[in-house]
């Protein structure tokens, strides 16, 4: 019988399988990180390519999607620094030029000189673009609240409330 016990509506996962051989080969490891972590690493394998599916569908990758969302959730006029978008996205400056550019060409964004400083340029959601992040945003909360259908409202709220309080003291410690 399995150290690992499931809730009984539940299935075992590969995950409970490879801490009973850890625990086998290696009783004294705590291994209670790879219950959560390693399960948090599958989660995101297995829905990525369906997010990324869903922002494929409008013409996005992952990377200028972050763009366009980060412009439309600042709301009217939707425009911001490229300092700005590059401190939020936690890219490095070469990536998000590189983002920048490819939104420009395909007419998603617009530069436009600041106008209490023209040396400095503006970022900002052509209308095209936030039609394209309005819709690629909703369908993307939509298919992600589909994911998460087999959990109640109520444990969605603890598994978020947990992942806050996780990653909080994860990134406390780089602080």
């Amino acid at each position: 019988m399995s150290r690992y016990l499931c809730e009984p509506s539940y299935e075992r996962d590969g995950v409970d399988d490879r801490r009973d051989q850890w625990a086998r080969e290696l009783p004294d490891v705590d291994t209670r990180g790879m219950a959560v972590l390693g399960r948090a690493r599958r989660l995101t394998l297995l829905v990525r390519p369906q997010i990324d599916a869903v922002l494929a569908s409008h013409g996005l990758d992952a990377g200028e999607a972050d763009v366009l969302f980060t412009l439309l959730r600042a709301g009217p006029p939707y425009r911001l620094r490229p300092t700005e978008l590059f401190k939020s996205m936690m890219v490095s400056s070469g990536g998000m030029t590189h983002r920048l550019n490819k939104l420009s060409q395909a007419g998603l964004i617009e530069r436009r000189p600041a106008e209490e400083d023209g040396r400095s340029l503006l970022v900002e959601l052509s209308e095209t673009g936030r039609r394209t992040a309005e819709a690629a945003f909703r369908e993307d909360m939509a298919l992600e609240a589909r994911l998460l259908a087999g959990l109640s409202d109520a444990e969605q709220e603890q598994l978020a409330a947990l992942l806050r309080r996780l990653e909080g003291s994860l990134t406390a410690d780089r602080q």
